[in-house]
């Protein structure tokens, strides 16, 4: 089987597409789409053992012109492993046209249970590695060249609980999208973000057994009624990457469902089994090779 995507063969061929936190989740889905969709995919990530297994899964998927992709070790929250990997990815291949902002991560707790190393650790990880990975990409490549940046933040609108860290970081990344969408347009540069609801992502798996049954519920708070997948968030930041959003620029696309708009109440929010099989709203399952989550295989 291959990569069931929505957009046009061909429609990212001759690309050097960068994806940070690609050895799993959401950007393991992301590389996939966009290698089936003629683009050298770049893998960076911290352990290397994941970023080969991708590579080897799109290898394998390959046919004709597609399945191109190499891989780079790289912990973003360090300047200067940031620096050496873009270089090196441009020496390589001579550019960059476009950067997924993916890698991020955090923890469960109330705020007044976070240290002061714990709160750095996750701002680091989903704002300023986010930060130095466009930045260098911008001054070693697209100021001259031009290109995409899609950063990947969350569904923090109206407050995060429990993710207090991760969700101040998340509205620093949307302030940042938006400030270089507006200095790094001179250089024909588009940098926007995609905001991922409830996705039924592998990263549920790092949750502690606990949190399973508040995650096997938080579908009745969507009001469509489920959990979305990694396909659907992966469509969402091709379609910014792709000619079709050349006038979109600082802006987010969420993918979630209308979670944010839940009202107390407002009564039944959720929409029922049958509802969520209508054609506009049925799941998309492109992705030939998810695996969903542990907590929801009982």
């Amino acid at each position: 089987m291959s990569y069931q995507s929505v957009f046009k063969p061909g429609l990212m061929a001759g690309k050097v597409v960068v994806v940070t936190g690609g050895g799993s989740g959401i950007g393991r889905c992301t590389a996939h789409e966009l290698a089936a969709l003629g683009a050298h995919v770049v893998l960076i990530g911290r352990k290397l053992e994941k970023l080969q297994d991708v590579a080897g899964e799109i290898v394998a998927d390959a046919t004709g012109h597609v399945g191109h992709v190499s891989f780079h070790a790289c912990d973003i929250r360090n300047e200067e492993a940031v620096k050496s990997t873009v270089a090196a990815i441009v020496i390589a291949h001579g550019r960059i046209d476009a950067l997924v902002n993916n890698a991020g991560g955090q923890y469960m707790t109330p705020l007044e249970n976070i240290s002061a190393k714990g709160w750095d650790a996750v701002v680091a990880t989903n704002l300023t590695g986010g930060f130095l990975m466009a930045r260098e990409c911008y001054l070693q490549s697209m100021q001259e060249h031009g290109g995409s940046i899609v950063n990947i933040v969350a569904d923090m609108w109206g407050s995060m609980p429990g993710m207090g860290h991760s969700g101040a970081a998340r509205a620093g990344m949307v302030n940042f999208t938006e400030t270089a969408a507006l200095e790094w347009a001179r250089s024909g540069v588009r940098v926007n973000a995609v905001a991922p609801g409830y996705i039924a992502s592998s990263g549920m798996d790092h949750y502690p057994p606990e949190a399973g049954p508040m995650l096997r519920e938080m579908r009745e708070t969507v009001p469509l009624g489920r959990f979305g997948n990694e396909a659907e968030t992966s469509a969402a930041i091709v379609f910014l990457l792709s000619p079709a959003a050349a006038f979109i620029s600082g802006t987010v696309l969420r993918v979630d469902g209308a979670r944010p708009q839940v009202r107390m109440g407002w009564g039944q929010v959720a929409a029922s089994p049958q509802v969520q099989q209508r054609d506009a709203v049925k799941p998309f399952d492109g992705f030939h090779r998810y695996r969903l989550p542990k907590v929801f295989q009982s």
